[in-house]
């Protein structure tokens, strides 16, 4: 029977393997597969008592804990629209995205909690339902505890996988944060594709790590729609601390490691890391290009190999990996999963033939719908969608990334967009003008830089205030790590900034020829 709902994979579960564990804190509260499904119905028919129907949006401001899990699945068992969305966004960040996606209802957390509440306070009477997990809630709000129905309805069932699922910001191929339309369809289809690949990523007697934020589509549907998909267990971890997650590696039996490029600079002083990692037989490394001398030295001190991947929110998000390349290649980023096309273009929309670099274009079920609320700039009408990506194809049909056609700053996985960052810059008073580039850097792969152009005030002053700015209208991995202030941008003779300017000026600062 062809699945059409991501919440069915934990109803089957519950079904086959019900006292399994599913989920496991790192504090120790766990769900078996049968208790998750008990608690997903719960909060499901819960969610009907709020006044929400299908296809209206809910929000969901909560960490990496079982509360996140049950009611991303309870959203979908309600044919309703999720919206994930990071634990530490500003409250002008959470207010633009409930009124963008016109959510009804918001659940919180004890960590979110206040920043959710400063931002609907701004929304007058249009303000949407809070439900509030592990706080006091206030009048008006709703615990989550008491959203926990005590009879379980059963929900009718819509059997059309094109139906909206999750609505994911980022930056699609444009420079501002949009929602990116991911149907049920999409996430199914890339849970099977990332199934096909061999040697299989996970399989039910794996302990996955659960360290990635689950709002991040690397999160929510590799790590989280992985373990749903093969019944595995998931240990959640709600923050990274890197000797403290070692530790419960080592006490959970954690044996697929999916994590982020910046895990791998804060493991490799541990002179001990070879045997503080001996129960993982996978390591996975995504969201980010991960450097070559990184792997080389990963590999050496602990004999384990790093698999890499190239995916993007609108993909759901795996599209290419190392798992299924002939033999490692470096730089690679692996071939295309099966059922997943792959063809480079040219600017004229031509294919480009040979190893000669072109513009990444994909083709799969596990594609997105387009951007909310219309669906724009989604697929064209024979399935290929422009990633917005720059690489080539050897002849094995191994991936190699080379650059973005955009300006997107990666940290730490998380996409950065550079007009948001300056539009809040700019609000600042005493600067004209601002310009945001991002750099490498060790830890998080890249860092923000930003220059601003200064009216004549004190520019000391000047960047004293935009970095306190920054940090109250700005999530902190979107802060500048640095800001600059100059007397004016280099300009093209159309007045558009020449980042690329910039970024030689900030190689020769690394070189030590600029103070």
């Amino acid at each position: 029977m062809e699945r059409t709902d991501i919440s069915v994979l934990v109803a089957e579960a519950a079904q086959e393997v019900p006292d399994r564990r599913a989920l496991v804190e790192s504090d120790g509260r766990a769900l078996t597969w049968a208790e998750l499904e008990d608690e997903v119905g719960r909060v499901a028919t819960g969610l009907g008592t709020l006044g929400v129907r299908a296809g209206h949006r809910v929000l969901v401001a909560v960490g990496n804990r079982i509360e996140f899990v049950t009611t991303y699945l309870a959203v979908l068992r309600a044919q309703l629209v999720a919206v994930p969305v990071n634990p530490r966004s500003t409250p002008s960040e959470l207010q633009q995205i409930v009124a963008d996606s016109g959510s009804r209802v918001v659940v919180a957390d004890a960590s979110t909690v206040d920043a959710v509440r400063e931002a609907l306070a701004g929304l007058g009477s249009a303000r949407p339902r809070l439900v509030v997990v592990g706080a006091e809630p206030r009048e008006g709000e709703t615990a989550y505890d008491d959203l926990r129905a005590e009879v379980v309805r059963p929900v009718p069932s819509l059997p059309d996988p094109e139906r909206l699922a999750v609505l994911l910001y980022t930056s699609g191929t444009s420079g501002r944060p949009r929602a990116a339309m991911l149907s049920h369809r999409a996430l199914l289809a890339n849970l099977e594709q990332v199934a096909a690949v061999e040697p299989p990523m996970m399989h039910g007697d794996d302990v996955v790590l659960g360290v990635l934020p689950l709002f991040h589509v690397y999160g929510l549907n590799a790590v989280l729609g992985g373990v749903l998909r093969h019944r595995a267990r998931l240990l959640l971890v709600e923050t990274w601390e890197p000797d403290a997650v070692l530790d419960l590696i080592e006490d959970e039996a954690c044996s697929v490691v999916p994590v982020a490029p910046p895990a791998f600079a804060h493991w490799l002083p541990d002179e001990n890391l070879r045997e503080r990692l001996g129960p993982v037989r996978l390591v996975l490394s995504g969201s980010a290009p991960l450097g070559r001398e990184v792997i080389e030295r990963f590999t050496a001190q602990t004999g384990l190999p790093v698999h890499q991947g190239y995916g993007l929110t609108e993909a759901a998000p795996v599209v290419t990996s190392t798992l299924g390349a002939r033999e490692a290649r470096v730089g690679s980023v692996g071939p295309a999963l099966p059922g997943i096309d792959l063809r480079l273009v040219d600017e004229a929309g031509n294919t480009v033939d040979g190893e000669d670099p072109g513009r990444i274009q994909v083709r799969g079920d596990n594609l997105f719908s387009g951007y909310w609320p219309d669906g724009s700039d989604g697929p064209d009408t024979d399935g290929w969608w422009s990633t917005g990506d720059v690489g080539f194809l050897d002849p094995d049909g191994d991936l190699f990334l080379v650059d973005r056609v955009k300006e997107l700053v990666v940290v730490s996985g998380f996409s950065v967009y550079p007009t948001e960052v300056e539009d809040v810059l700019r609000e600042v008073e005493g600067v004209v003008d601002a310009a945001v580039i991002g750099v490498p850097d060790d830890r998080s792969g890249e860092a923000v830089v930003a220059y601003v152009v200064v009216d004549g005030a004190d520019p000391e002053a000047v960047v004293a205030a935009a970095r306190e700015h920054a940090g109250v209208r700005l999530a902190r991995f979107k802060q500048p790590s640095r800001v600059v202030p100059v007397q004016e941008l280099p300009l093209t003779v159309t007045g558009k900034v020449q980042k690329g300017r910039l970024r030689g000026m900030e190689r020769r600062r690394a070189l030590g020829l600029l103070e």
